[in-house]
Formats: C-alpha cells, structure tokens, sequence
C-alpha cells in the first residue's frame, strides 16, 4: 500500500506525560508515599491534568489535557510541579525528575493484578525497574500518517536520546551512561526503535501477534521508544528521560512536536543506512553512553560524527515548523543551556561529584524551574 503524505498543517496538537519520583534528601532512596501525595493534591485534574499512580509506590504520573502551545504546556506542567513540590516539601522529601534514582534502595510494586503480571515476567529484572520517562504524544491525521512520521524519526532517535539524557545515576554509583534508563528499556520484549511498517494495517496486525509473548501483555505495554497510541489519535514518542526542568520538558515537547510535523511531511531526511535496524539501535546505545560527550550518528550521513554537528542537523530539519507554530525561542533556550551547562546527565554528575547533598539540591532547585 503506498500512503499519500498529507499537506502540512501546523501547529499540530500534543500532550506530556510525565513520572516522578519521590526521594529521601540524604539518601535520594525512593520513598513510598505517592499515594498519600496523589489524594493530597488530587484537585489538580479539574484545571491542569490527571494525577495518578505508576509502577512503584515512590512514584507519581501527569498526563496534561490535549494543548495547542507551548504558553499551555508551560502552565499545566510547572502547575503540576509547584503542587507535587510543594507537597514533597511538606514530608521533607523531594520531587525528582530523573530517568533513574541516584540512591540506593528499592520501592515496593503498586497494587493491582497487571502490574503483578508484569512484575512476574520480568523476573530478575524487575528491581531495576526504576526507571521515569517523559512521553510526547504528537496528533496524527490518521494511523497512517502516524506511520509516515515513525518510520522517518527511526534514525533521529539518537541524537533525542543524546541532547534529553538525565539518568547517569543508579543505585548509588554512577553508571558511566548518560541514560541508564535507555539501557534498563533495552530489557523488555519490545524495545529500543521499532521496526519499519508498511502501515497502520501492517503495524495493527504485527503488534497484536506480539500479544502475549513476554512482557506484552496488552498492545498498551509496547514498549518501543515510540508507537501509534491506543486511546488517543496521536503518535507518542517515549524516548526522552524525565527532564530536570519545566522549562525541559516543554521544550523537548515542542520539539518534538516539529520533528513529527517535518517527519509526516517527508522533510526528515537521512541516508537508507542510518536507517537499518542494526545501524539505529546501535546509535541509540552509543548516544545513550555518551550524550552529548563527543559523536553520534549522523542520519544524513550514517558515520559518527561531532553531537553538536548532529543535533544542529537535526534543529535546521525541525526549524520551519517551530517558527510555523511559534516554538523556536523556547527550543534553542534549551539547545543553549544543553550548550552552556550540559544535558541533565552532565549537571546530575557534575553535582554529584561534590556529593549527594548538593545532587539533592539540584534536584529540588530545578524540579520547578
């Protein structure tokens, strides 16, 4: 089936979702409370977005309404935070945004029959299972659209990966990655870049074969880097650790939002090699090792070179659509303090290199910032 690529139109719609974590300030341990937090700050979702639970009992999960800018974005997520702050403030806690917790220490599973499924398949595995993410969902005109746009992002995931990297930490030592949490996701099923499709019809028949084998439970527990989502019409990018900052996390949510306008548009390019499945997943691993320290793959030229000369290729892609929906001083505010100061794995080390006290308050000075 050959899918006719649609007329631009921008700006599209998009959400975020995004999980936090609840840590002792001395130990940055997970700490078992979300509940409690969740009914505390439970009126949040008549003006700012659902509040609820994730995985684990020390963690807490916001999904935004659908929103049209990036004026919404920043009110509902820094909304959400100042509450979920504030709260965290008042147990002596902290709120971190972070792809994996620094401390040592487990959290216990959330109750419920298929998280218990989950936690059963995974075996040994599921300690490690500490993991937060930040998921972009982007609105499609059709599944097949959303095709278009997720088969041309496959080799543009990596320098994502790279510029967004926040979990350089896992318990209690630092892992030498820029995003743990990556390599933690590389463990299930599904997972890491997802294949090629022809369509929808060919993604719809091809997830529900995967139904049932591992940790699949359901076509909701897909867990590629990004897939059409069920509930909603959106494709949903979930390649990005949870981001230190507000002002990260609206950011990369535009960016995103640009990267699947020029996408379904036919405007990403790369060259067919930087496309192969071998080829995109092992520049996913290198860009979770490094960050932004050194190279990564070029998609247009599929060889390494510098991260900076990748994540400029990839901003000029991105570029007509931000200034089409209004986004860019919001992203190269971002690309700048990446620039200056590091992606949240370079500031997460550079903090705790001083130690865990000074982490702790890095976490909680930029959790609302």
């Amino acid at each position: 089936m050959t899918i006719t690529r649609p007329t631009r139109r921008s700006p599209r719609t998009f959400g975020v979702e995004e999980e936090v974590i609840l840590l002792e300030p001395g130990t940055l341990a997970p700490v078992d409370v979300a509940e409690e937090v969740i009914a505390e700050i439970a009126d949040l979702e008549a003006s700012v977005g659902w509040v609820g639970r994730e995985f684990l009992k020390a963690q807490v999960e916001f999904s935004s309404p659908v929103l049209a800018d990036g004026d919404a974005a920043e009110r509902v997520v820094r909304e959400f935070r100042r509450a979920l702050g504030a709260a965290a403030d008042r147990r002596e806690l902290i709120a971190a945004s972070v792809g994996t917790p620094c401390g040592s220490g487990a959290s216990s599973v959330a109750a419920g029959e298929r998280y218990e499924r989950f936690v059963d398949e995974l075996g040994a595995i599921h300690p490690d299972h500490r993991i937060q993410g930040l998921h972009v969902h982007v609105s499609v005109g059709s599944s097949d659209e959303g095709i278009v746009a997720m088969n041309a992002l496959r080799p543009w995931l990596a320098p994502l990966v790279a510029l967004t990297a926040n979990s350089p930490c896992f318990a209690g030592a630092d892992t030498g990655f820029a995003s743990w949490r990556t390599i933690v996701g590389r463990r299930f099923t599904t997972a890491s870049v997802p294949p090629v499709f022809a369509d929808a019809h060919d993604y719809r028949s091809r997830i529900r074969a995967l139904v049932g084998i591992g940790t699949t439970l359901d076509t909701g527990s897909l867990a590629w880097m990004m897939r059409l989502a069920e509930r909603y019409p959106t494709l949903e990018l979930r390649v990005f650790d949870a981001q230190l900052s507000a002002d990260e996390t609206v950011a990369t949510a535009l960016l995103t939002r640009a990267l699947v306008e020029v996408a379904a548009a036919g405007e990403l390019p790369h060259a067919v090699a930087a496309g192969h499945p071998e080829h995109v997943d092992a520049a996913v691993w290198h860009a979770a090792r490094h960050g932004l320290d050194g190279s990564l793959v070029d998609p247009v030229t599929a060889a390494l070179a510098p991260a900076w000369v990748v994540i400029e290729r990839m901003l000029d892609a991105a570029r007509p659509a931000l200034a089409a929906a209004g986004d860019e001083e919001r992203v190269d505010a971002l690309v700048a303090r990446a620039r200056s100061e590091g992606n949240g794995a370079a500031r997460q080390r550079a903090a705790l290199a001083d130690g865990r006290a000074t982490l702790g308050r890095l976490l909680r000075a930029t959790f609302v910032a």
